[in-house]
């Protein structure tokens, strides 16, 4: 009777344990579940609605703050609700939070960032393997396991890839020596590097994710006849980083004082391709007695910009992540979209930086501020006449609404000629052929400066 008694208590005992582990071996994947996707979800929604639009040190900080969150729901629910309590997770938690709190505290700016570059991925790849330990020892196999070691494995594949990233950029700062000079223009410095002698002085005005290596083709032509000067607005390239992302004015303003803190001499030809057209545009609005000639390379349209648009910088959406992204060494694992037909050293030189977390931060700026650039270089409505060039490229964005804004602009001055070429937009730039007929628009103008003559028939 006895031993019937203690078989029964023991089938009892085994029964209810295997009751209490069926019942918790449901809620702790659940709660895994759940953990892993508020974390996702609020390290895109606090860098994209909370903080859209700001430095990448504050859009990098809110996505950890988010991802610390998921990993803090973990550990408090699991040891709340479930047989099988995951206490390490404030681990993670606390240290993916503190380093959240002290980017949005401190804000560094791009030098500080890459430096730290060093230091955050040893230890995020030490915490991702401690991690994979702990997963192993406190959760039983079929408990949600193979949902933590992924994200495992994404912590240390980031880690890997932000060393990789900290390395290039290393390497790539010993690599491309700065052509030219800085110059302090009011609270950061400016890249300028001219080349050649005489007059009027070329300035050549980068497009959207170029910078003053994109004109390695034209500049030593030009410079064959006058001088010419290439630069960097704050952000591109070698220049330092404006304390905020700048619009037309602001950049036409830092222009100025450059050219004239060079000891540059005026009236210039200002030279502008894609929406350095606009820029150009712009700087000629505000200080039309520095102005000589204008060439326009397929500028972007400004009168797309309706009373509609904001005057000052909007969200860039989606796209303000990729600078963060990029420090994971992301853009260096697709370097073929950054591929440049132009010559070396320039085209590693503009491949490094478009795939920089600089040059990500620069397109991201560049889109932000488009309507007010657009809007304010409707601004020039004429240059009376002074030569002007405007030279349009082929491609799939040349429809009849860029045609007419293209007539437009050169509508600008009783003295143009409109061009129209079968090179690419890029072309224009890059390509041997495309570059050779930019080159000739810009003599020309050049020509027509110092003749006081019309330009040349289209």
């Amino acid at each position: 009777m006895t031993t019937t008694n203690s078989t029964a208590a023991v089938a009892v005992s085994a029964a209810g344990r295997g009751t209490h582990r069926g019942t918790h071996r449901g809620p702790i994947r659940r709660i895994i579940a759940g953990s892993l996707l508020t974390g996702a979800v609020l390290a895109a929604v606090l860098p994209l609605l909370l903080f859209a639009g700001a430095p990448e040190a504050l859009i990098t900080g809110s996505a950890l703050l988010g991802f610390a969150a998921g990993w803090a729901v973990l550990a408090l629910l699991s040891t709340r609700m479930t047989s099988q309590p995951q206490r390490w997770a404030w681990v993670p938690a606390a240290a993916l939070g503190a380093t959240g709190v002290g980017l949005l505290a401190t804000t560094p700016d791009d030098p500080a960032l890459t430096a730290a570059g060093w230091v955050w991925p040893p230890l995020l790849l030490a915490l991702a393997v401690w991690m994979g330990i702990r997963v192993r020892r406190s959760l039983a196999a079929g408990s949600g396991r193979w949902l933590l070691y992924p994200v495992v494995a994404v912590m240390a594949t980031a880690a890997v890839g932000g060393a990789i990233e900290t390395v290039g950029l290393a390497s790539d700062q010993r690599s491309y020596a700065m052509p030219g000079q800085l110059y302090d223009v009011g609270g950061h410095r400016l890249h300028l590097n001219c080349t050649g002698s005489g007059g009027p002085t070329v300035v050549l005005m980068s497009g959207q994710g170029g910078f003053s290596a994109s004109w390695a083709r034209i500049a030593p032509a030009v410079a064959d006849t006058t001088r010419v000067c290439a630069y960097d607005r704050a952000g591109q390239g070698w220049s330092e980083d404006a304390p905020e992302a700048q619009d037309g004015v602001a950049a036409a303003t830092d222009l100025h004082t450059l050219l004239d803190r060079a000891g540059e001499q005026g009236p210039y030809v200002l030279v502008g391709h894609s929406i350095g057209g606009d820029h150009a545009m712009v700087y000629a609005d505000r200080y039309p007695e520095q102005v000589a000639g204008m060439v326009l390379l397929d500028a972007t349209n400004p009168y797309r910009a309706t009373a509609g648009d904001v005057a000052h910088a909007g969200s860039p959406g989606p796209v303000a992540l990729l600078p963060s992204l990029t420090r994971l060494g992301v853009g260096r694992l697709l370097p073929t979209s950054f591929w440049s037909a132009l010559p070396e050293p320039a085209a590693s030189q503009y491949e490094a930086f478009a795939a920089s977390p600089r040059g990500w931060r620069n397109t991201v700026d560049d889109t932000a501020t488009m309507p007010a650039l657009l809007s304010q270089a409707q601004g020039l409505s004429t240059l009376g006449s002074t030569p002007l060039v405007v030279l349009t490229a082929a491609g799939p964005h040349a429809d009849q609404v860029w045609a007419d804004a293209q007539n437009r602009m050169a509508a600008l001055s009783t003295n143009s000629s409109h061009r129209q070429t079968d090179a690419p937009h890029a072309g224009l730039l890059d390509e041997e052929d495309g570059a050779a007929v930019s080159v000739q628009a810009i003599d020309d103008t050049v020509q027509a400066v110092r003749t006081g003559k019309n330009l040349p028939p289209d």
